[in-house]
């Protein structure tokens, strides 16, 4: 019997706020490059009085990564929690505008939280430096997991980041235990290195028990297994769960999966904005997985979505990825 989601994923609901800065800045401001820092509001406020010109783009990484999902045309659906305020509204519109499924109930207008925004500043060479203030979506709790949705789903989506919540495990295991109680499958993104130094052992249990695909880059592998040896952690994690996709920059992706491993090539291009490359590298992964194409194809696909999102501002496709799929002759 078919399930009514391909993937369901949950999430840090965020806005992004992107704008472009010099190294310099980055110095003088503190922000160490290339990864994510939390903020409390205040700082978050006093970032955005600093930044030059901005755009506002609804994101979040496994909101871009089921908005990809949608924009190819899959069945999908996101829980994360949003303010019934200005953003959130953003937010929600942006995601179900893609086609996807948004039913997390808003936090209510007088919660002391807003809506959660990262500020996302984009270095000449294209890395993105981003600066989160949580918000509301600190306080995704189980009673925000739809047990009957999580059931209806091939897979489940869960986000590293979401474990900085302080009720993120046992959400996660709600929506584990139904989704996998009626056969469906969980697929983990570790998010980010330093994320993975937070929360280690909780990453390491989660994946020795429940993960079925397990989504990385070279980093975020080093720093789960703790090693300067990335074949060896690959190796590791692939005697763990059942597939491996590890992206690893300007030198594609590589997939393992029972004893077989399948170097991806990335797809040449001018980097404009590199936020979004794994997020969208999931979900282009993903889709190919539940549309039935070999493990070496579904990293092939998602090189290609990571190679679109890359080349202009923003997380999400602008572009008509199945078109990309076909010139490339993945479809």
């Amino acid at each position: 019997m078919s399930k009514k989601f391909q993937v369901v994923g949950i999430g840090n609901a965020m806005v992004d706020v992107l704008a472009h800065a010099s190294d310099a800045f980055l110095a003088e401001n503190g922000i160490e490059k290339g990864i994510m820092q939390l903020t409390d509001r205040a700082r978050g406020v006093e970032l955005y009085g600093l930044i030059g010109p901005a755009k506002e783009i609804s994101g979040g990484s496994a909101a871009n990564t089921i908005a990809g999902i949608a924009h190819l045309g899959g069945s999908t659906a996101y829980v994360g929690k949003v303010k019934d305020d200005q953003l959130g509204e953003i937010f929600a519109h942006d995601l179900r505008a893609q086609g996807a499924v948004y039913e997390t109930p808003l936090a209510p207008a007088s919660h002391e939280a807003e809506t959660g925004r990262c500020i996302v500043l984009v270095s000449p060479d294209g890395e993105r430096s981003m600066n989160t203030y949580l918000g509301v979506t600190e306080f995704l709790s189980p009673d925000d997991v739809d047990e009957d949705q999580m059931a209806q789903a091939e897979w489940i989506y869960l986000e590293g980041y979401r474990f900085d919540g302080p009720e993120s495990v046992a959400a996660f295991d709600k929506a584990i235990h139904a989704c996998t109680g009626a056969g469906g499958r969980v697929s983990l993104t570790l998010s980010d290195p330093f994320c993975v130094g937070r929360h280690r052992d909780a990453f390491r249990k989660l994946i020795q028990d429940h993960v079925d695909l397990l989504f990385c880059n070279r980093a975020e592998m080093l720093s789960m297994y703790e090693t300067e040896d990335f074949d060896a952690a690959l190796e590791q994690a692939a005697s763990e769960v059942s597939i491996v996709a590890c992206t690893d920059g300007e030198d594609g992706a590589h997939v393992l999966s029972e004893g077989k491993r399948w170097h991806v090539p990335a797809m040449p291009v001018q980097i404009v904005d590199a936020t979004g490359a794994g997020d969208l590298f999931a979900g282009a992964f993903l889709w190919g997985l539940t549309n039935g194409h070999d493990l070496e194809t579904c990293g092939r696909m998602g090189c290609v979505a990571a190679s679109e999102v890359i080349s202009h501002i923003g997380a999400r496709p602008e572009a008509e990825l199945q078109a990309w799929f076909k010139d490339q002759g993945l479809l």
